[in-house]
């Protein structure tokens, strides 16, 4: 079998939380080797507490951490300490890339930030992930994501029209995390055909505003400010999610003239799909509460999955709305191998998100638990850096190791 595609690449991750941890595991699952550099002295949060589910019982007991740290080591060391920030720099002196998503300012007056990396690893990778960057009036904001999601602009644009904006949280942080991991790539790649290293100062909440590229030009062209929606569309309708038998949920989204004919066939051609409030694109689009009632009034009749059938035969775009024991149990979702079980040491087997991509000839790497906590002291000190075992013990001792 051909290697992974990152194998013998090696990340030195300083992060915690959420984005960090998850834009060094999505390199980890690539084949990259991740030494999560963690401390006693500082748990990372995410090992002891989740929003909505309490506190864990112990640093070892976390789904979160676990979903967020695949296929990593761990090692900790107690950074106050400067024999500890000495062995952190033995341990970047083997890497090809830091990853660290403190607020701007903290890694450098640990004696970690990157101009000291660099001198120790000229060509290191260094990606420095916050809330709005490391320059600029709004370098010292502190953010999670919430923060990215409101400054970043998509909290204004999700919601229905009627309500307040809504609030948007853990899907933030993997967008941002996503593209961390892609830059790192891209750093990775100008590295290979050039000997450099260099510094990615990420903002969070801008990784947030790519992706409104359509919103952010309708205002900069047209001074148009796009606002909720819901989830309807600018042009498409009907283009809704509607409520099935059972209190579940299917989406329905038409574009053409011709879909909306095989929609109306499917669903037996019912005399209110001749009316004409519903003739054309624009008479749809301008009735489109009278619209969605009526169709609402056929899906509450059927399964999600019934509909999928009826309208996906006749080419029309129909799919269900899942929560997460919906995902879990989707078919094509299983055929496709979206999901694998991990063997926890203290958790037992859980179930993750399998690797993200089928690559043909390097395949990603199977997935493997999230490192307990220390759990890979000996093996990064001893045999990475060449640390006798007495040493080891020695630091532990007086809380350097820790």
């Amino acid at each position: 079998m051909n290697k992974p595609p990152l194998d013998g690449v090696r990340i030195a991750d300083f992060s915690w939380a959420w984005a960090g941890p998850y834009a060094a595991m999505l390199l980890a699952v690539m084949g990259a080797e991740v030494i999560k550099i963690e401390s006693n002295q500082r748990l990372d949060h995410v090992r002891l507490r989740a929003l909505g589910f309490g506190v864990f019982r112990g640093a070892d007991r976390s789904p979160f951490f676990n979903d967020l740290n695949l296929n990593k080591l761990s090692v900790t060391l107690n950074l106050t300490q400067p024999e500890a920030v000495e062995l952190a720099k033995r341990i970047v002196r083997i890497s090809d890339i830091v990853v660290q998503n403190m607020r701007p300012g903290v890694m450098d007056r640990l004696g970690l930030g990157y101009e000291e990396l660099q001198k120790v690893k000229p060509d290191i990778i260094y990606l420095s992930s916050s809330a709005c960057g490391a320059t600029g009036p709004e370098r010292g904001y502190i953010g999670y994501a919430p923060t990215f999601a409101a400054l970043g602009g998509a909290d204004h644009l999700t919601g229905y029209p009627d309500a307040a904006p809504q609030p948007m949280s853990g899907s933030i942080d993997l967008r941002s995390a996503a593209t961390s991991a892609f830059a790192i790539l891209a750093a990775l790649c100008y590295r290979q055909r050039t000997g450099e290293g260099q510094h990615i100062d990420l903002s969070s909440q801008e990784t947030i505003s790519v992706l409104l590229g359509e919103a952010i030009m309708d205002y900069t062209m047209n001074r148009r400010n796009q606002t909720r929606e819901g989830n309807r569309d600018q042009a498409m309708a009907p283009h809704n999610c509607y409520r099935c038998r059972g209190g579940k949920w299917v989406t329905i989204a038409i574009a053409t003239e011709e879909e909306w004919q095989a929609f109306c066939c499917a669903i037996g051609a019912p005399d209110w799909t001749k009316d004409p409030k519903f003739s054309d694109a624009y008479a749809r689009h301008k009735n489109q509460d009278e619209l969605d009632k009526r169709i609402a009034e056929w899906t509450i009749n059927h399964t999600p999955y019934q509909v999928v059938r009826n309208l996906q035969k006749v080419g029309v775009a129909a799919f269900p709305s899942f929560d997460s024991k919906g995902l879990y149990s989707d078919r094509h979702l299983k055929e496709r191998g979206v999901f694998t079980e991990v063997e926890h040491p203290v958790m037992g087997k859980r179930v993750v998100v399998a690797p993200h991509w089928k690559f043909s000839h390097t395949p990603a790497v199977p997935c493997r638990p999230a490192p307990l906590l220390g759990g890979h002291n000996e093996y990064v000190f001893g045999e990475l850096l060449g640390m006798h075992l007495e040493e080891i013990a020695e630091l532990e001792a007086r809380g350097v190791i820790y």
